[in-house]
Protein backbone atom coordinates (compact mmCIF):
# COMPACT_ATOMS: atom_id res chain seq x y z
CA UNK A 1 0.00 0.00 0.00
CA UNK A 2 1.32 3.44 -0.74
CA UNK A 3 0.30 6.52 1.31
CA UNK A 4 -1.94 6.34 3.78
CA UNK A 5 -1.69 5.58 7.93
CA UNK A 6 0.37 2.25 8.51
CA UNK A 7 -2.08 1.34 10.97
CA UNK A 8 -5.73 2.87 11.92
CA UNK A 9 -7.37 1.57 15.47
CA UNK A 10 -10.71 1.35 16.24
CA UNK A 11 -13.02 0.76 18.81
CA UNK A 12 -14.80 2.00 21.83
CA UNK A 13 -13.82 4.84 24.28
CA UNK A 14 -11.48 3.43 27.10
CA UNK A 15 -10.46 0.44 24.69
CA UNK A 16 -7.01 1.83 24.79
CA UNK A 17 -6.34 3.17 21.32
CA UNK A 18 -4.64 6.00 22.74
CA UNK A 19 -2.09 4.24 24.91
CA UNK A 20 -1.53 1.43 22.40
CA UNK A 21 -1.41 3.66 19.40
CA UNK A 22 1.45 5.56 20.80
CA UNK A 23 2.75 2.07 21.67
CA UNK A 24 2.98 1.17 18.38
CA UNK A 25 4.33 4.61 16.70
CA UNK A 26 7.41 3.54 19.30
CA UNK A 27 7.78 0.56 18.26
CA UNK A 28 7.32 1.39 14.00
CA UNK A 29 9.30 4.40 13.98
CA UNK A 30 6.23 6.71 12.86
CA UNK A 31 4.02 9.14 14.24
CA UNK A 32 1.16 8.87 16.24
CA UNK A 33 -1.95 11.09 15.44
CA UNK A 34 -5.68 10.09 17.07
CA UNK A 35 -8.53 12.41 15.48
CA UNK A 36 -10.11 13.49 18.70
CA UNK A 37 -6.61 15.49 19.83
CA UNK A 38 -7.05 16.48 16.07
CA UNK A 39 -10.92 18.34 16.76
CA UNK A 40 -9.82 19.44 20.39
CA UNK A 41 -6.68 21.00 19.05
CA UNK A 42 -8.53 22.61 16.01
CA UNK A 43 -12.13 23.87 18.02
CA UNK A 44 -9.94 25.16 21.00
CA UNK A 45 -11.91 23.09 23.44
CA UNK A 46 -12.73 19.16 25.17
CA UNK A 47 -15.36 17.19 23.23
CA UNK A 48 -17.73 16.94 25.77
CA UNK A 49 -18.14 20.82 25.78
CA UNK A 50 -18.37 20.88 22.04
CA UNK A 51 -21.45 17.89 22.68
CA UNK A 52 -23.13 20.03 25.21
CA UNK A 53 -22.84 23.31 23.01
CA UNK A 54 -23.53 21.97 19.42
CA UNK A 55 -24.86 18.81 19.64
CA UNK A 56 -23.79 15.32 18.79
CA UNK A 57 -24.53 15.98 15.09
CA UNK A 58 -22.26 19.08 14.95
CA UNK A 59 -19.37 17.25 16.71
CA UNK A 60 -20.08 13.94 13.97
CA UNK A 61 -19.36 16.20 10.99
CA UNK A 62 -16.14 17.43 12.97
CA UNK A 63 -15.04 14.34 13.30
CA UNK A 64 -15.66 13.25 9.43
CA UNK A 65 -13.79 15.80 8.60
CA UNK A 66 -10.88 15.13 11.05
CA UNK A 67 -10.92 11.85 9.76
CA UNK A 68 -10.60 12.55 6.14
CA UNK A 69 -8.06 15.11 6.50
CA UNK A 70 -5.56 12.38 8.93
CA UNK A 71 -6.56 9.54 6.50
CA UNK A 72 -5.18 11.80 3.44
CA UNK A 73 -2.19 13.20 5.52
CA UNK A 74 -0.99 10.38 8.26
CA UNK A 75 1.36 8.08 6.92
CA UNK A 76 1.49 6.57 11.10
CA UNK A 77 -0.30 5.35 13.25
CA UNK A 78 -3.96 6.90 13.52
CA UNK A 79 -6.46 6.55 16.45
CA UNK A 80 -10.02 7.26 15.84
CA UNK A 81 -12.57 8.42 18.32
CA UNK A 82 -14.95 5.42 19.45
CA UNK A 83 -17.93 6.82 17.19
CA UNK A 84 -15.88 8.08 14.13
CA UNK A 85 -17.27 4.79 12.49
CA UNK A 86 -21.09 5.64 12.39
CA UNK A 87 -20.32 7.64 9.13
CA UNK A 88 -20.72 5.64 6.14
CA UNK A 89 -18.04 7.64 3.78
CA UNK A 90 -15.57 7.65 6.84
CA UNK A 91 -16.28 3.67 6.53
CA UNK A 92 -15.75 3.76 2.71
CA UNK A 93 -12.38 6.02 3.41
CA UNK A 94 -11.16 2.81 5.73
CA UNK A 95 -11.73 0.58 3.04
CA UNK A 96 -8.59 -1.32 2.11
CA UNK A 97 -7.04 0.02 5.37
CA UNK A 98 -4.77 -1.61 8.07
CA UNK A 99 -7.58 -0.99 10.79
CA UNK A 100 -7.57 -2.61 14.04
CA UNK A 101 -10.38 -2.99 16.27
CA UNK A 102 -9.78 -3.07 19.65
CA UNK A 103 -12.38 -4.87 21.27
CA UNK A 104 -13.29 -5.25 24.96
CA UNK A 105 -16.58 -6.30 27.18
CA UNK A 106 -19.02 -4.28 29.75
CA UNK A 107 -17.20 -5.15 32.47
CA UNK A 108 -13.77 -3.76 31.22
CA UNK A 109 -15.16 -0.46 29.73
CA UNK A 110 -16.67 0.08 33.11
CA UNK A 111 -13.46 -0.36 34.71
CA UNK A 112 -11.36 1.18 32.45
CA UNK A 113 -13.99 4.46 31.52
CA UNK A 114 -15.30 4.68 35.06
CA UNK A 115 -18.37 5.99 35.85
CA UNK A 116 -17.84 9.36 36.83
CA UNK A 117 -15.69 10.62 33.55
CA UNK A 118 -16.36 13.26 31.04
CA UNK A 119 -18.42 10.78 28.67
CA UNK A 120 -20.91 12.77 27.20
CA UNK A 121 -22.51 9.77 25.66
CA UNK A 122 -22.31 7.80 28.81
CA UNK A 123 -23.79 10.05 31.17
CA UNK A 124 -26.50 7.91 33.04
CA UNK A 125 -26.50 4.40 33.50
CA UNK A 126 -23.28 3.86 32.24
CA UNK A 127 -23.62 -0.09 31.79
CA UNK A 128 -26.67 -0.22 29.90
CA UNK A 129 -25.51 2.75 27.24
CA UNK A 130 -22.34 1.28 26.89
CA UNK A 131 -24.43 -1.72 26.17
CA UNK A 132 -26.37 0.27 23.52
CA UNK A 133 -23.61 1.71 22.04
CA UNK A 134 -21.50 -1.49 21.32
CA UNK A 135 -24.62 -3.01 19.59
CA UNK A 136 -25.14 -0.17 17.47
CA UNK A 137 -21.46 -0.17 16.59
CA UNK A 138 -19.93 -3.59 17.30
CA UNK A 139 -20.81 -4.68 13.56
CA UNK A 140 -19.08 -1.30 11.89
CA UNK A 141 -15.80 -1.91 13.69
CA UNK A 142 -15.84 -5.17 12.56
CA UNK A 143 -16.95 -3.99 9.21
CA UNK A 144 -14.10 -1.61 8.52
CA UNK A 145 -11.35 -3.71 10.84
CA UNK A 146 -8.72 -6.36 9.04
CA UNK A 147 -7.91 -7.41 12.65
CA UNK A 148 -9.83 -7.47 15.73
CA UNK A 149 -7.78 -8.24 19.26
CA UNK A 150 -9.18 -8.03 22.32
CA UNK A 151 -8.03 -6.06 25.11
CA UNK A 152 -9.34 -7.69 28.08
CA UNK A 153 -6.58 -8.71 30.65
CA UNK A 154 -4.17 -7.61 28.34
CA UNK A 155 -1.35 -4.94 28.83
CA UNK A 156 -1.11 -2.39 26.00
CA UNK A 157 2.13 -3.54 25.27
CA UNK A 158 0.42 -7.15 24.63
CA UNK A 159 -2.42 -5.54 22.60
CA UNK A 160 0.63 -3.65 20.80
CA UNK A 161 2.30 -6.94 19.75
CA UNK A 162 -0.74 -8.68 19.13
CA UNK A 163 -1.83 -5.66 16.60
CA UNK A 164 2.05 -6.04 14.63
CA UNK A 165 1.96 -9.78 14.51
CA UNK A 166 -1.53 -9.61 12.81
CA UNK A 167 -0.85 -7.26 10.65
CA UNK A 168 2.47 -8.65 10.05
CA UNK A 169 4.38 -5.59 10.51
CA UNK A 170 7.96 -4.95 11.54
CA UNK A 171 8.76 -3.01 14.51
CA UNK A 172 12.08 -0.76 14.18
Amino acid sequence: MTGGPLVVLVGPMGSGKSTVGALLAERLGVAYRDTDADIVAAQGREISDIFVDEGEPHFRELERQAVATAVAEHTGVLALGGGAVLDPGTRALLAGLPVAYLSMDVEEAVRRVGLGAARPLLAVNPRRQWRELMEARRPLYTEVARVVVATDERTPEEVAQAILDALELKDV
